[in-house]
């Protein structure tokens, strides 16, 4: 099943009527990641009022957040929801405020932490994450042009390439697109192509490789 999660590791800070909230958010794989970067987090900020958190995994289907010590349901589960509007999992979102001594209210509160949310998942980006092979193919260079066009038939992805004697494309496929598109290779080269397919991975399909 595909997925989507961030990047990597990034922040976006604003500040609210004194306050200053930081939303940092990072890429996780099991509660302990998760655990882990909230505590670096927390040590970073330890003169912050609140370290707020909500976390969303993949594996055994886990789901936390914590309010830490604002009103309830005025901190963690407006990050949380934020992350599920995105559809994001395998992710870790903690938003800071050191607070600047006006009250916000709950309804400020709440924006105020969903925005800190926002702020992080713009600056990390958003990863399309599918079940896919990387596909090796080498090939003669009277055939590459008719080779590529198949490209955005299939949503391929252009990881690396190498132009010697022969051409040699590394490449992303769908998985439930593969066995389609190795046939249609082999057709648009006549047979005069190399193919090896690798093991079944998570690959990006958000945007193209460079």
């Amino acid at each position: 099943m595909n997925y989507k999660t961030v990047k990597g590791e990034a922040s976006g800070s604003f500040v609210e009527k004194k306050s200053e909230f930081i939303g940092n958010i990072a890429p996780v794989k099991t509660n302990d990641e998760a655990i882990e970067f909230i505590n670096k987090i927390k040590s970073q900020n330890r003169k912050a009022r609140h370290n707020v958190y909500a976390y969303i995994l993949r594996e055994q289907n886990i789901t936390r957040y914590s309010d830490d010590s604002e009103p309830q349901g005025t901190g963690g589960v407006p990050v949380l929801e934020v992350l599920k509007k995105e559809g994001l999992s395998d992710v870790c979102v903690v938003v800071t405020r050191y607070f600047g001594g006006i009250l916000l209210g709950t309804g400020g509160l709440t924006r105020a932490y969903s925005k800190g949310c926002k702020l992080a998942i713009e600056a990390a980006g958003i990863m399309d994450m599918y079940l896919a092979r990387e596909i090796t193919v080498s090939l003669d260079y009277n055939i590459y042009g008719r080779i590529t066009l198949l490209f955005n038939e299939f949503d391929v992805k252009l990881i690396a390439s190498n132009f010697e004697k022969d051409i040699t494309l590394k490449l992303l496929v769908k998985s439930e697109k593969v066995n389609d598109f190795c046939k249609k290779l082999k057709e648009a080269a006549f047979g005069s192509i190399n193919i090896t397919v690798g093991n079944e991975i998570y690959g990006n399909f958000s945007q193209s490789y460079e």
